[in-house]
């Protein structure tokens, strides 16, 4: 998977809030701190539409957003280098190890197949 610059994940961040679709215009409306030119926000949004993170629809203007969600983008982030990972048991015990309680839990209870319960707000949370 390609990864992202630090321009790059301001946008998907937007784009993830937002649910549903974003004009160019709307995403520099948005970023206006940042004085970004309409032409740079869809310099970006097309780069990150060549990396696959993001699509748009046929509309005018047109409608970016997200092709995965944050979750799936993480998941499969975590998938990804699990798979890099020279010794992948010694990878997860590091993992697991490091994780709070309420995370290790939460695991025990997707691994035997029950739905996951929310953890709280930055509760339990691995630091």
């Amino acid at each position: 998977m390609a990864s992202l610059g630090e321009l790059e994940r301001v946008f998907m961040d937007r784009l993830w809030a937002a649910g549903a679709p974003v004009t160019a215009a709307a995403l520099r409306d948005e970023l206006a701190d940042r004085g970004l030119a309409l032409t740079t926000v869809h310099t970006v949004l097309g780069r990150l539409e060549q990396k696959g993170f993001v699509e748009h629809d046929d509309a005018r203007p047109r409608g970016f957003r997200a092709r995965a969600t944050r979750e799936e983008h993480t998941a499969q982030l975590m998938h990804e280098v699990l798979g890099q990972a020279g010794d992948r048991q010694a990878a997860l015990a590091r993992f697991v190890g490091s994780v709070s309680a309420g995370e290790a839990s939460l695991l025990r209870r997707l691994l035997g197949g029950a739905s996951p319960d929310p953890l709280p707000d930055d509760a339990d949370r691995a630091g």
